[in-house]
């Protein structure tokens, strides 16, 4: 049986009051604040890296290819754009500073940006990428454990799209092999 919930309220009370220029970070985050930050800030590149390879792939396939593919393209760059905002706005929560800084932006991403110019290359550039933010999404969920619920659930929600993003680029890639 699990011991009944058991609380000192007047701690909490007198933290909360001398710690509230910490914002939504309380005594009880356990996690390594700065890693996180700096983990976050990793993600961030990732997702604007994948913002804009999407937004290429958009408007290479809208002026060579399917009007289809395009709008494929186009709303997995809105969803990847979502995720930064998500990460940039958890980042300022755990009082660190997004960095959208374009320099370095590749080498801080865990993927690459591409430079495809057939439709198949596109899609297997995006699945690679979707691939790569899979696996170290993963870990930094696995990495988080219960020191930071809120940063584990946006993972494990920026995760989950990454998955259907991965099956929506296999089963777009899967259908231009049964075509050709």
């Amino acid at each position: 049986m699990k011991a009944p919930f058991l609380i000192d309220i007047q701690a909490v009370r007198a933290s909360a009051r001398e710690t509230m220029a910490d914002g939504a970070v309380t005594l009880g985050y356990h996690a390594d604040r700065a890693g996180v930050i700096r983990v976050l800030n990793e993600v961030l590149a990732t997702e604007l890296v994948c913002t804009l390879r999407y937004r290429s792939h958009y408007f290479l396939a809208g002026s060579i290819f399917s009007k289809p593919m395009a709008d494929e393209f186009l709303a997995h760059a809105s969803e990847e754009q979502t995720h930064v905002d998500w990460v940039a706005e958890r980042i300022t929560q755990l009082g660190g500073a997004p960095n959208f800084d374009p320099t370095g932006l590749a080498a801080r991403s865990h993927s690459e940006y591409g430079s495809a110019a057939r439709i198949e290359d596109m899609i297997r550039d995006d699945l690679v990428a979707e691939r790569i933010a899979i696996q170290t999404y993963t870990a930094i969920i696995r990495w988080l454990e219960n020191d930071d619920p809120t940063t584990r659930r946006l993972m494990q929600s920026i995760l989950a799209a990454e998955e259907e993003h991965a099956d929506d680029m296999k089963n777009l890639l899967n259908k231009g092999s049964r075509s050709a």
